[in-house]
């Protein structure tokens, strides 16, 4: 089916077809909508070829896995691929076992030079984010998943990390808790940085000081959270509620608790950061985990959509996206009076 005959179906012009299937800001969701699915149900695909001899692009989206855990990414990336399906753009993979480090940078500099890539996705971001310089400088199409502090215009699409901790943390306080541990993110990630404000906010907001030994960084592993929770549960004055930094994370708690002989929601609480995982669900867990929840699906899925809109023309320095997040109550947090009965 050609373009001309596929538009006639639908009743709109080529043109605003065409402009529908590329991304381009100026359709609206609902007409984009109404036409990918028109296009999937009556079996149309635009000519490739054609489409990138017009546009110049590849076809292709850039993006590195690097120390983020895999589960994270592997759902960021089927919300990607679930944008891209209809769009006959490919997603490059690159793995680096040191973001940030001389080898991302040449990476990106090779990317720019062979235009193996349309754009690229920056992950986990710091405040001097020294990739946001170097693609800006290169020219080359980008969006940051989260944000930094650098002085160079860059499109960002983040979650309310350092709301969604403040709200964590007070959540845990109102219930009486003032010896409260986290377990956070990556050292010197902005997101964790945010995250950390918002714990130390609601601390000081209640008149509650900041107990350093309390606080903890590191990637989102059960194993982790296991060996972190461990050793703040045998301290003589161990924390009575934890905030953890991911699902992940909070399964390790439930482990070292439960190996101390300690019961969630009763001897300690935990609130956690859901991602939104098919696989672990906080509903499921035993007790139900109380979590802030945001889906790393929909944000792939967002991120995706986002580069198609640059790509086909929308400014990159109008996209700024900070999504609130969910608080969610379940059986994980209680009050601290039951620690001490």
């Amino acid at each position: 089916m050609k373009l001309k005959e596929f538009a006639k179906q639908l009743g709109l012009s080529p043109t605003t077809v065409s402009r529908a299937l590329s991304g381009y800001p100026e359709v609206s969701e609902v007409t984009r909508a109404r036409v990918v699915q028109e296009a999937v149900r009556l079996g149309y695909r635009p000519n490739v070829n054609a489409v990138r001899l017009k546009t110049g692009r590849v076809g292709a989206i850039g993006v590195v896995m690097g120390r983020a855990g895999e589960f994270h990414f592997a759902e960021f990336m089927a919300g990607m691929a679930e944008r891209l399906i209809t769009e006959d753009t490919d997603i490059l993979v690159i793995p680096m076992a040191n973001p940030e480090s001389d080898a991302e940078m040449q990476l990106y500099r090779r990317l720019a030079e062979s235009q193996r890539v349309d754009a690229m996705i920056v992950h986990s971001p710091r405040p001097n984010d020294q990739r946001i310089a170097l693609l800006h400088e290169l020219g080359m199409p980008f969006l940051v998943h989260g944000r930094s502090d650098i002085d160079v215009p860059h499109p960002w699409l983040d979650i309310d990390n350092e709301g969604a901790v403040r709200r964590a943390t007070s959540h845990l306080i109102d219930l009486g808790h003032t010896r409260i541990a986290m377990i956070n993110g990556r050292q010197g990630a902005t997101y964790a940085l945010h995250r950390d404000i918002g714990y130390r906010s609601a601390l000081q907001s209640h008149g509650i000081e900041v107990d350093p030994q309390l606080i903890v960084n590191g990637n989102f592993t059960d194993e982790l959270g296991f060996r972190f929770a461990r050793s703040f549960l045998e301290q003589p004055k161990r924390p009575t509620a934890f905030v953890a930094g991911s699902m992940m994370t909070a399964l390790g708690i439930y482990r070292a608790a439960r190996s101390l002989g300690l019961q969630i929601g009763s001897d300690v609480s935990v609130i956690a950061h859901d991602d939104v995982f098919p696989y672990l669900t906080a509903d499921n867990m035993v007790p139900s985990l109380s979590a802030t929840r945001s889906s790393m699906r929909a944000a792939g899925t967002r991120c995706a959509d986002l580069v198609l809109q640059i790509l086909a023309g929308r400014s990159p320095l109008e996209i700024h996206e900070l999504w609130p997040v969910e608080l969610i109550l379940r059986e994980s947090t209680g009050p601290v009076r039951a620690l001490q009965a």
